[in-house]
């Protein structure tokens, strides 16, 4: 666990932007067997306990909240509360104190109603971003570190607090599944029929959706998307232009150039020489 001093506190409350969120303290309790809090005041920050292992709870506001293998729940700043590891079955728990003119809003966004705990995707990303935000914390805290402890932490909180907008939207909507669907397959081929299959539309309802969403017919697209990959493949590989053709589904390296050159104004070779 890191705890950040008085002073380092003071000096956060001036800076341009890290007023607006920091982390106070963070940590990570592995099979914590009787660890427990109780604060009879609650504390001028806000608390994330994320549960990955075992089991919990959180005594608040006259409830009790039971966390479990991949849940967590957000205390607000200045509310009496307790909290502690089950004894059968010890919890494994990130935690992270915050502040700042942020802290609301994201706290808002997260709770869910009636004080319950909230459900979270395990994210291996997740866990690395903790780790590393403990880890920012733990160094010598120059204004650098401290900056890049804010971004990381505004990531995280944002991850938790707006999973389940962005998981919905990507489940609901056919069409932004078709343009994953065409990401993950950019070397290949596909006729329109094939795409309005794939999305489960007819062609004319498919293309007017897609159309509609993107501003672009579906095939006009996904050669967009091959001519941005392919950029890629300029950039960062030694790869020669029949090769990089080939990688984004284009038989024809001529044909493949000349889509290139309409989409990104200069020629292949060109855009090698001038990123390379």
């Amino acid at each position: 666990m890191t705890v950040l001093s008085p002073e380092k506190k003071r000096e956060i409350a001036e800076h341009a932007f890290l007023h607006n969120l920091f982390p106070d303290a963070a940590g990570y309790f592995p099979n914590a067997k009787h660890h427990n809090r109780s604060r009879k005041n609650g504390i001028n920050e806000y608390i994330l306990l994320y549960c990955i292992e075992g089991e919990g709870w959180i005594k608040i506001n006259g409830t009790t909240v039971t966390l479990t293998p991949n849940t967590a729940f957000i205390i607000p700043n200045n509310t009496p509360h307790k909290y502690g590891s089950a004894v059968k079955d010890a919890w494994s728990i990130y935690w992270v104190h915050f502040a700042g003119e942020y802290a609301t809003t994201f706290y808002n966004r997260f709770s869910s109603p009636g004080n319950n705990a909230v459900k979270i995707a395990y994210d291996e990303q997740r866990i690395i971003l903790l780790t590393e935000l403990i880890q920012l914390l733990d160094s010598d805290l120059t204004d650098e570190k401290l900056e890049l402890a804010h971004f990381k932490l505004i990531t995280l909180l944002s991850s938790l607090c707006y999973s389940n907008t962005s998981d919905q939207n990507i489940t609901e909507d056919r069409i932004d599944h078709s343009i994953l669907f065409m990401k993950d397959n950019i070397h290949n081929i596909f006729s329109i029929d094939q795409l309005a299959s794939q999305a489960k539309y007819s062609v004319s309802r498919y293309s007017e959706l897609f159309r509609k969403k993107t501003g672009y017919a579906p095939i006009q697209f996904f050669i967009r998307l091959k001519i941005q990959k392919s950029c890629e493949y300029l950039y960062f590989t030694s790869q020669n232009i029949k090769e990089i053709s080939k990688e984004v589904g284009f038989d024809d390296p001529y044909y493949f150039s000349r889509m290139f050159k309409k989409q990104i104004g200069i020629s292949p070779m060109q855009y090698k020489k001038e990123h390379s």
